[in-house]
């Protein structure tokens, strides 16, 4: 007896999310990112931190706005020094269809992180940091439920890094250590 109501219960649900256009879905994002600078990349010494990958989850908008949450990790090698960024963060994101694209801006904020070791020659500085994000992208669908995202940013992140130390014992840190970020990410939004 209650085998023909699941499935009348399951085919009505699919019939209701069949119904719902795809911008009004949860969204996984899944893809590669790119910082444009390192972070200990002084003047003269600049490298982009080009193996990153970035994972997104959106809830279904509210008027077109829906809540985000950023998980990004990028890693690479400047001045003799291993760079093991990362950063999470939420935030809202503002997203229009036109046609089949649908385009979107975003403000995200949170913290960021990196291992100790990350100044010129492997020298300690600060592991963690406010970081945040301002940009959009474009979502151009592939399938029913799958689609191809491109997306530029703007980051700020700022991580001290200590030079030596006064003759009171307070540190002196080091000057011209980049704390505004371009970043680019590329891949592929689960809408379910």
């Amino acid at each position: 007896m209650r085998l023909p109501w699941v499935v009348v219960l399951l085919s009505f649900a699919g019939a209701l999310q069949a119904q719902s256009p795809l911008s009004s879905r949860y969204q996984l994002f899944g893809g590669y990112s790119l910082l444009s600078n390192s972070i200990n990349g002084v003047s003269g010494s600049q490298q982009p931190l080009i193996n990153g990958y970035e994972f997104a989850f959106a809830i279904p908008p509210w008027h077109d706005l829906r809540f985000k949450m950023n998980f990004i990790q990028y890693r690479g090698t400047n001045l003799g020094a291993p760079e093991h960024p990362y950063f999470v963060l939420a935030g809202g994101q503002y997203g229009r269809n036109f046609g089949k694209e649908s385009a979107f801006v975003e403000a995200l904020a949170g913290i960021g992180n990196v291992n100790a070791d990350w100044g010129a020659n492997k020298t300690i500085g600060d592991t963690a940091s406010f970081s945040a994000i301002l940009g959009g992208g474009v979502d151009t669908p592939l399938s029913r439920h799958f689609a191809f995202r491109i997306q530029g940013d703007y980051q700020y992140a700022y991580f001290e890094q200590a030079a030596s130390r006064n003759v009171n014992g307070a540190p002196t840190y080091v000057a011209g250590l980049p704390s505004n970020f371009g970043r680019f990410a590329s891949g592929i939004v689960w809408r379910f």
